[in-house]
């Protein structure tokens, strides 16, 4: 993965600063629909160029945001268009192969506790958000706020990343290794507010019962 990362990197480097442009907005669109793909790291890397002035930090920053949200929306009205054959054939369905259905339902219940929250922190939420793309069109959430969630989210984010990349400048891979601990943390943390909740809810129905 490493190597590959590399190569991609290198081949970015040669492109006209407009080339580059485009390069981050198609990583930040299709990130949000094919999870795998490393954009995050290479959004830090856009901080790296930023610093070393062969691309402009806000113009990164906006084409790494504005993408972002289309690739949200993008899945968005996926989700929406296949909402009822999503819940109706579960792991039969195509699209529900392509989704770990264990995320799915566990999105699902926290839009239905948080509702727009959980949209502004996608970004932040390791691991879960194409899920939560994908679920806010099933439940087809307000699409302007939906979408202002998901500007802000992003907006966060991406600054996030691309200020790392600027700081650290050569070192900009490391923030890999710091987003994978990132991404264990936020799993951690969620994990333990779900059992909080689940004991705090057994305990009021007990206190309501007596």
């Amino acid at each position: 993965m490493e190597n590959y990362l590399d190569q991609i990197v290198e081949w970015i480097k040669a492109l006209s600063p407009l080339g580059i442009y485009g390069i981050f907005a198609l990583i930040a669109y299709v990130e949000n629909i094919v999870p795998p793909l490393p954009g995050d790291i290479l959004v830090a890397f856009g901080g790296y160029l930023a610093a070393e002035q062969i691309i402009g930090f806000a113009p990164a920053l906006a084409v790494t945001t504005i993408f972002s949200v289309f690739g949200f929306m993008t899945v968005y009205g996926i989700g929406a268009y296949f909402g009822d054959k999503i819940e109706e054939y579960r792991n039969k369905f195509w699209l529900a192969k392509l989704v770990d259905i264990k995320y799915y339902d566990k999105a699902k219940k926290w839009m239905a506790q948080w509702g727009q929250l959980v949209i502004l922190m996608n970004r932040f939420l390791a691991g879960t958000r194409s899920v939560i793309s994908i679920v806010a069109g099933v439940t087809r959430t307000k699409i302007s706020t939906t979408v202002i969630s998901s500007l802000l989210s992003s907006l966060i984010w991406n600054t996030f990343l691309l200020s790392f990349g600027w700081i650290v400048h050569e070192n900009w891979q490391t923030i890999g290794h710091y987003l994978n601990i990132y991404g264990w943390i936020i799993l951690g943390a969620i994990a333990i507010a779900v059992i909080l909740r689940y004991f705090y809810v057994k305990r009021k129905k007990g206190a309501k019962k007596k």
